[in-house]
């Protein structure tokens, strides 16, 4: 965006070091040492900066470390209802697969999406809808799957098990996703959140993870022991340690010398996996860990995985329809439109805390309905690739922006290729299949616990001091947990003559989000209250102010004078998603005209003034 401030300056002329500073070639980089761009002082790169290559590929490392947690995660809950919870080999593609069809999203959307540095990757959005879709007679793993013994992981017989359920998977992701790109390209995503307010979202994302307490528990009872260290260790390093600057040493042009770093505040995740993957490691070479199957605290041991990596191939390249030609099924669709919205209202909420940590104004809504409807391009190359999963934006990199001071976008277009060539490097897969399940399951309680605070820390808008945000908020809750458990012991009671809506009601309410995100919309938008007390004036303010402020901005425009330069015809500027033209120049985007100081249009031009352009 170009601003033309007209300054009348009489006698003295403007400071070389004032706010209205120019700056040359229209390039990202630093002048002056001082960053560029619409950022606060306390950024060290703001979002159109670019830093050096070397100090982008390290802090794009760091974000895809950030996000490991969440990344492993999502292919390992589903690995048990997918049949695969004794072929870690498989395990190992579907990570790689998530992190090829990550990096791929990730570029698409800092690109050609909201273009916001936000990491894209798998979504728990999807995971209650998706263990819901597998939990249906129909999709039930067989007995003889759940013995290790009896399972041969080379077999045609267990290979189309596996397959025809992730296909199922994919199937649904598809189209559900086609309903995301029409959401957000249609410009619809604004229109909804007007009835969607902190009484909608806190229950819908809380129940993301609350649900899944007893997979988490299931996995973190193999061995308790470690489980609980895991759980320590995290609580430690990111809690405790997290304020302590470890001094790291720094190569320079000259000399060597030592650098703080937080170290304990940018890796605490990482740091607890690699110290507890360690102490199995040494408690099974020394056979402190039982050797037989049927014992406790066997699959804590570290050899009950050890030929994943020998078997894995160094260089592996996923492909869309790698497992086969998805299907459909109205249940699945249904129940992942479900977590659709779900994702959708987080992802708005992301794009607005990410605008603000990077230095940039809060998003248009052109710029929303475009992350949205990439979000939804995102969903349908995951299912084509076959991750069983969906893609959104990560929270986690989003709070890391603010732990790092760099906002630049070319650093997660570095983080985008780092997951491209982890998702290419097959043993890297492989590697992460071997973790222990009782660290997993120590991981899962502590991500899955942080997942809930973030939901009900929604309700900071609201008042809380009102009966009816209070009834609102925990009736939904509270059902969003009773129902789903009672029609997941009560199935056949759910019967109305037609196997197709059988199956579609036994997913929405066997999904805990879907149930309390729709009691809390529906009670939101009945029970009378004031704006104030929903909360939605204060959820509201943000995209007030972006109206005001993205007239002076050039994050949000489409790259390489994509709707300036070019497609800058009259039809392109309709659509919802496009970036809007102001009046004033010729493809430029949102020119807007400052006069400093009034003058009379009879008033010959004081002598000396000058016109300066930023």
């Amino acid at each position: 965006m170009n601003s033309a401030i007209t300054s009348c300056e009489h006698p003295e002329p403007l400071r070389g070091d004032g706010v209205l500073n120019s700056h040359e070639g229209g390039q990202g980089k630093k002048k002056d040492g001082q960053p560029r761009g619409l950022s606060s002082n306390h950024l060290a790169y703001s979002i159109l900066d670019i830093p050096p290559w070397y100090l982008c590929i390290f802090l794009g490392v760091q974000h895809f470390l950030t996000a490991l947690g969440g990344l492993v995660a999502v292919p390992l809950i589903l690995a048990k209802d997918l049949c695969l919870q004794h072929d870690p080999l498989t395990q190992s593609y579907l990570i790689s697969t998530i992190f090829f069809v990550s990096g791929i999203c990730t570029l698409l959307q800092v690109f050609l999406g909201v273009r916001l540095p936000i990491l894209q990757g798998g979504t728990f959005a999807f995971l209650a809808p998706s263990l819901a879709m597998l939990s249906l007679p129909t999709w039930k793993c067989p007995m003889w799957t759940l013995n290790a013994s009896l399972v041969n992981t080379s077999s045609p017989e267990f290979t189309e098990e596996w397959q025809k359920r992730i296909r199922e998977l994919q199937g649904a992701i598809m189209v559900a996703s086609c309903v995301q790109m029409l959401v957000g390209f249609s410009g619809l995503i604004g229109f909804l959140m007007r009835f969607i307010g902190p009484l909608t979202i806190a229950p819908t994302i809380s129940l993301v993870a609350l649900p899944l307490f007893d997979s988490a528990g299931n996995d973190a009872g193999i061995h308790w022991g470690i489980a609980a260290m895991t759980i320590f260790l995290i609580v430690l390093f990111s809690q405790y340690l997290k304020n302590i600057a470890v001094p790291v040493p720094v190569y320079g042009r000259e000399k060597c010398h030592t650098s703080k770093f937080y170290l304990f505040q940018v890796f605490p995740v990482l740091l607890a996996l690699c110290i507890s993957w360690l102490l199995c490691f040494v408690l099974t070479v020394t056979n402190a860990l039982p050797s037989a199957p049927a014992a406790y605290g066997y699959l804590a041991r570290t050899d009950t995985k050890g030929d994943v990596l020998s078997q894995a191939p160094w260089f592996r390249f996923p492909y869309p329809g790698q497992w086969g030609l998805p299907t459909i099924s109205l249940a699945g669709v249904f129940g992942i439109v479900a977590g659709v919205i779900s994702s959708m209202v987080e992802s708005v909420g992301d794009y607005y805390a990410c605008a603000r940590l990077v230095g940039a104004p809060p998003p248009p809504k052109h710029a929303i309905n475009r992350g949205i409807g990439i979000e939804g391009l995102g969903c349908l190359l995951a299912g084509a690739w076959g991750t069983g999963n969906g893609t959104t934006s990560y929270s986690e990199n989003v709070g890391a922006l603010g732990i790092t001071r760099v906002g630049s976008r070319m650093v997660i277009v570095a983080a985008g290729c780092v997951l491209l060539l982890m998702g290419i490097f097959g043993k890297i897969g492989a590697a992460f299949a071997t973790i222990p399940t009782p660290v997993i399951g120590g991981m899962f309680l502590v991500m899955f616990g942080v997942i809930t605070a973030v939901g009900i820390s929604n309700l900071q808008y609201v008042d809380l001091n009102s009966s009816r945000n209070l009834f609102v908020f925990g009736f939904s809750i509270y059902c969003g947990l009773a129902v789903p458990s009672w029609v997941n012991k009560n199935p056949e009671r759910l019967h109305t003559g037609i196997l197709q809506l059988d199956q579609v009601i036994q997913v929405l309410l066997t999904t805990g989000m879907f149930v309390g995100g729709f009691l809390g919309f529906l009670l939101d938008n009945t029970i009378p209250g004031s704006l104030e007390e929903r909360g939605l004036l204060a959820w509201n303010q943000t995209q007030k102010e972006s109206e005001e402020t993205t007239k002076i901005s050039e994050v949000y425009s489409l790259p390489w004078g994509i709707g300036t330069r070019f497609c800058a015809s009259s039809c392109t500027r309709c659509l919802p998603f496009w970036p809007k033209l102001e009046r004033g120049g010729r493809g430029e985007v949102g020119v807007s005209q400052l006069t400093l100081c009034s003058r009379d249009p009879s008033e010959e031009w004081p002598k000396g003034a000058t016109d300066t352009m930023m």
